[in-house]
């Protein structure tokens, strides 16, 4: 399948990024796609967005036929992604103001980004993956 998942935390982060790094280069394409964790009162992300937006995102991603690697990274609960200080709001690398983010990761840097109120629409997943 070309389509390569990646799984992290805020604490398992790190390494998993270093991993995702290092094999960006056999890819395509290489996509960070920032969401909310599930909620284990209803086995559903809390964020309404993020469950919209998802489906869209893993269908459009799977059809392609290149080698594509996806790191999804789940911010926490709600609470902890609300915190002002949360490592990946702070982080100057990916700058994020909300989820769910997808981001194009190209050449150690952002190639382009969907934020979370454009996330879910498939014609701009579709120009991001292509690289437009």
């Amino acid at each position: 399948m070309p389509l390569k998942v990646l799984d992290a935390t805020v604490a398992t982060f790190d390494g998993v990024f270093e991993k995702f790094r290092a094999e960006s280069p056999k890819n395509k394409a290489n996509f960070i796609l920032f969401l909310a964790d599930i909620d284990p009162s209803t086995n559903l992300s809390w964020c309404p967005d993020c469950v919209r937006a998802e489906p869209v995102i893993y269908k459009k991603l799977e059809a392609s036929s290149d080698d594509i690697a996806l790191l999804r990274a789940y911010v926490g609960d709600r609470p902890t992604w609300r915190t002002p200080q949360h490592p990946w709001r702070v982080d100057g690398r990916f700058n994020l103001k909300g989820v769910p983010t997808l981001i194009r990761w190209e050449n150690d840097a952002i190639k382009g980004r969907l934020e979370d109120h454009e996330a879910h629409l498939d014609h701009k997943i579709g120009s991001l993956l292509n690289g437009s």
